[in-house]
């Protein structure tokens, strides 16, 4: 990212290629790609078959996909698994399902009215990944960055806890949580995190029109390269006790506390 004289990152507006990963969501394994085939309101954009793959479950793929006008690819197992990005599991099949709302957090940046952002930080859960992507698009969130190192990947998992909203959500991408976070502070948001022992609460806070959060794991929280980018931490109110919640559940009080204050303008 460009920097000035004093060596803060600063935003220009650029040309920003989308790459195939920022417009897919990969599924693996015989029945999420059948699940995908299966599903007229997902476009596929195309099918790589195992050349190993033989007998009535490669049939069957085979059939599903010429009856909804998909190309298959044939590739080595090994290559399968490559893309996959899962070795267990991909039993030699992988469909890549277009992702309308999916894009590249800077083209979004330079395209996009944004006013509210979530960065997911260090949550390696498929569950919760999932969880949270449900949650926040069901909230009307503007964008969930999702970085592609250091968070869980949009796999059959995540989508299975979104209950299919992964296909759907407002997904941003970047390399990672601490590059999206210095994109967004470039670009002019405050950036939000949660601490159970902040003194200012998400109901407390005032935000701007435009605010961006970020949601750690539970184990370690806010990650150190992320840290310095933060500008103001907030609680959660709890009783009886209760120390935090599970990050999928934060997200969800976090994603309806906006919507609150959206139905209040």
């Amino acid at each position: 990212m460009p920097t000035d004289r004093a060596g803060n990152a600063v935003w220009h507006p650029l040309a920003v290629e989308i790459s195939p990963k920022d417009r897919f969501v990969t599924v693996y394994g015989r029945k999420p790609v059948l699940e995908a085939l299966d599903d007229p309101a997902l476009s596929v954009d195309k099918v790589v078959l195992a050349d190993t793959a033989r007998g009535p479950a490669a049939r069957e793929i085979l059939d599903a996909a010429r009856s909804r006008g998909v190309a298959v690819q044939r590739a080595t197992a090994q290559r399968v698994k490559v893309l996959a990005g899962n070795g267990k599991q991909d039993q030699g099949v992988l469909a890549d399902v277009v992702a309308p709302r999916m894009k590249p957090l800077a083209l979004a940046l330079e395209e996009d009215s944004l006013r509210s952002v979530l960065v997911l930080d260090g949550i390696t859960t498929p569950a919760n990944v999932g969880m949270i992507l449900r949650t926040a698009t069901a909230a009307g969130i503007d964008g969930i960055v999702v970085p592609r190192r250091g968070v869980a990947s949009i796999d059959p998992l995540v989508v299975k806890a979104s209950a299919g909203v992964a296909f759907r959500a407002p997904v941003l991408r970047c390399g990672t949580a601490a590059e999206a976070s210095a994109l967004l502070r470039a670009s002019g948001y405050p950036l939000y995190a949660l601490d159970s022992h902040a003194s200012d609460t998400i109901y407390s806070a005032a935000f701007g029109e435009r605010a961006a959060f970020v949601l750690g794991s539970e184990t370690s929280g806010i990650t150190d390269d992320v840290r310095p980018h933060i500008t103001s931490w907030l609680s959660i109110p709890m009783a009886a006790g209760v120390e935090s919640l599970n990050v999928a559940s934060a997200a969800a009080v976090l994603c309806f506390e906006l919507v609150r204050r959206a139905q209040d303008r």
